[in-house]
């Protein structure tokens, strides 16, 4: 009997989701503004810190807690983490995992 297992448990789909709604906020801050007149240059809006500095920060820092979410492993020494369905039966009477 081969042992599956998924990598993903509940604790880095809860990470995935902040890493990615971080992220999102970054690019939404990257968002322009549209300009009421073509013709008219707004150099402030274009170029203000929140765009240049503060968005691709935080678009970093949402790419690293993704990343942080997708690389982290469950704790090992915990016996109740995992369903019954996905445990290696064991042997009746030594209480070890049957290996065949």
């Amino acid at each position: 009997m081969r042992f599956n297992h998924f990598g993903f448990q509940k604790e880095n789909y809860k990470i995935l989701l902040v890493g990615l709604a971080v992220n999102i906020a970054g690019f939404i801050l990257m968002i322009g503004g549209a300009a009421e007149d073509p013709n008219v240059f707004n150099e402030e809006e274009l170029f203000s810190s929140l765009r240049i500095t503060i968005a691709p920060m935080l678009i970093l820092l949402g790419y690293i807690i993704i990343l942080f979410a997708i690389m982290k492993k469950p704790k090992a020494e915990d016996e109740n983490q995992f369903p019954e369905s996905m445990k290696k039966p064991k042997d009746k009477q030594n209480n070890h995992p049957v290996t065949k």
